[in-house]
Formats: structure tokens, sequence, C-alpha cells
């Protein structure tokens, strides 16, 4: 799921960047950053889902 929102952060940062469009507090600098986080987040398994401590049945 965070690298699916990491895709659409620099996405949306490329079309910002691409265009010129620029707000003052969003620009596509601060969206290739929150991308950066999410991407990071995603590789270190947060959000992952795991079964746990649930044994399988045979």
């Amino acid at each position: 799921m965070l690298a699916i929102v990491a895709a659409v952060l620099f996405g949306l940062a490329l079309i910002f960047q691409l265009a010129g469009f620029t707000l003052a507090p969003l620009d596509s600098q601060l969206l290739v950053v929150a991308g950066l986080l999410c991407l990071a987040l995603h590789l270190a398994g947060v959000g992952a889902r795991t079964s746990g401590w649930r044994r399988a049945r045979h």
C-alpha cells in the first residue's frame, strides 16, 4: 500500500515539475521527499500484511 502511495506522489511531483505548478507549501520537492519516505517505510516492512503467530493448517 505504501508503495502505491509513493508511486502516486512521484507521479504528482513529475507533473508539478513539468507543468511548473507550485503552491506555497506544496511543491515537487516536498512530494518527492514524501514519496521517498513512503518507499522507505514500505521497504522496512511497515504496513505489511503478515499472518503473525498463526500456523497454517495442513
